[in-house]
């Protein structure tokens, strides 16, 4: 209750959830001692992939017996989610104490919900400084809080899509500016470029840095991977080749961001890392509502003999990679969905083939959510769709057969919620 109330205070000091600067950050952390100066970081830009990349150098970093402090938003059940030091979730307590005191220091001056969050994300990095951090661009890059620091040892840019447009100027709602916020201001340090969509994109991409004195290394230019049968794969750099087992997350499409964690820790010279452990840590990578199977819980007992999955993807970069993996699958695959009111509802559900049914639904607790009778309407072409009231209502609606699945997306407000809820 105490730590709710201190994040109800938080997100009143300012009128709005977004206000792109970084003015209000930087004073704040000035008062705080800089401490995001003292810090070794990896930065994390991009659209899709950022999560499951971190987990996987995280995993890997670990196996080593690297510590890491980990900054990511948006949270999935709890705001703890985005406060990772010493490797360990913040707890309840610990907190709202930090919370509290970075408050106090700010004084009641106006600062965005999210600013305050990294403030104290870096204030809190002080017991923690000699860690390795990691650092997840929210919005966009160029103005976001996390753009404060100094210098890096590297930073990585994940696939970027379109996403979030309605932020950007009028006339300028495309690629090439999304690709301009996020990688524009990097750091001098490594620049690891994650496999993109299309060469248009990877094309912008280089010319963007191209004045940038970072070393860059460059996915099927530097480094690359294979899929192989027989459960593994190999992955490819100047240091040579690894054979590798499949990691622990569904869907080939997450090589992608494996491999891309991989070339980040082969890079990091000062840091004694070897084969074994990125062996080892990519079959245990923790990953949260990236097409995660629910295996048990309240929801999965409505359909027991069926798989059911989670998935927090929002935006049409992210539909096409969940169909390529839903399309290998030989069986019927029934979406519930649930999308907030920005989003590109039309473009997101065109890249699903071939799916049996579509069931669309609210997502609780979200105000900026569009209902999901407005969203059956607005999708009204895509054949068998209904509205449901409640999640549990949509799940027992479907007429699952023998090896049919279900799998629910649109938003990672939505997947929390699920998640909580079963």
């Amino acid at each position: 209750m105490k730590l709710q109330k201190i994040v109800e205070r938080l997100q009143k000091l300012h009128p709005k959830e977004i206000d792109l600067s970084l003015d209000r950050i930087k004073n704040l952390c000035q008062k705080l001692g800089n401490p995001q100066n003292k810090l070794e970081c990896i930065q994390v830009a991009g659209t899709n992939g950022k999560y499951s990349t971190i987990q996987a150098l995280r995993a890997i970093l670990k196996e080593a017996g690297i510590k890491c402090n980990i900054y990511t938003s948006p949270h999935i059940q709890k705001i703890n989610e985005r406060f990772i030091y010493d490797d360990k979730e913040i707890n309840d307590n610990e907190l709202a104490t930090l919370l509290n005191e970075v408050e106090e220091i700010n004084a009641g001056n106006k600062i965005t919900y999210f600013e305050i969050l990294t403030a104290a994300f870096f204030y809190g990095c002080k017991k923690y400084s000699k860690n390795l951090t990691i650092c997840e661009f929210g919005l966009f890059a160029r103005f976001d809080a996390v753009n404060i620091l100094k210098n890096n040892l590297a930073s990585i840019v994940t696939a970027i899509g379109l996403d979030h447009l309605d932020w950007l100027p009028k006339g300028q709602q495309n690629i090439k500016k999304i690709i301009f916020e996020k990688t524009s201001s990097l750091l001098n340090s490594k620049i690891i470029v994650a496999k993109q969509n299309s060469d248009e994109i990877n094309n912008h991409i280089i010319n963007t840095i191209s004045n940038n004195p970072s070393e860059k290394i460059m996915f099927n230019k530097d480094y690359n991977f294979t899929i192989k049968e027989n459960d593994f794969f190999y992955y490819e750099d100047q240091l040579g080749a690894l054979k590798l087992p499949k990691p622990n997350l569904i869907g080939d499409f997450q090589l992608e961001n494996v491999s891309t964690a991989i070339a980040t820790a082969r890079n990091l010279v000062n840091y004694k890392i070897n084969d074994d452990h990125i062996i080892n840590g990519i079959t245990k990578i923790k990953s949260i509502a990236r097409l995660q199977e629910i295996k048990e819980g309240k929801l999965k007992s409505l359909i027991k003999n069926n798989q059911l999955f989670v998935d927090g993807s929002h935006n049409p970069l992210g539909a096409k990679v969940l169909n390529q993996y839903l399309e290998s699958l030989n069986c019927k695959k029934h979406i519930i969905l649930g999308m907030m009111a920005n989003k590109d509802h039309n473009e997101y559900m065109s890249y699903f083939k071939n799916i049996s049914s579509l069931t669309t639904i609210d997502i609780p607790n979200q105000p900026n959510a569009i209902k999901g009778k407005a969203l059956k309407e607005k999708l009204k072409d895509f054949a068998n769709i209904q509205n449901k009231n409640t999640i549990e209502e949509a799940i027992v609606s479907i007429p699952v057969k023998e090896n049919d699945i279900i799998l629910i997306t649109g938003s990672l407000y939505l997947a929390g919620e699920i998640l909580s809820l079963n």
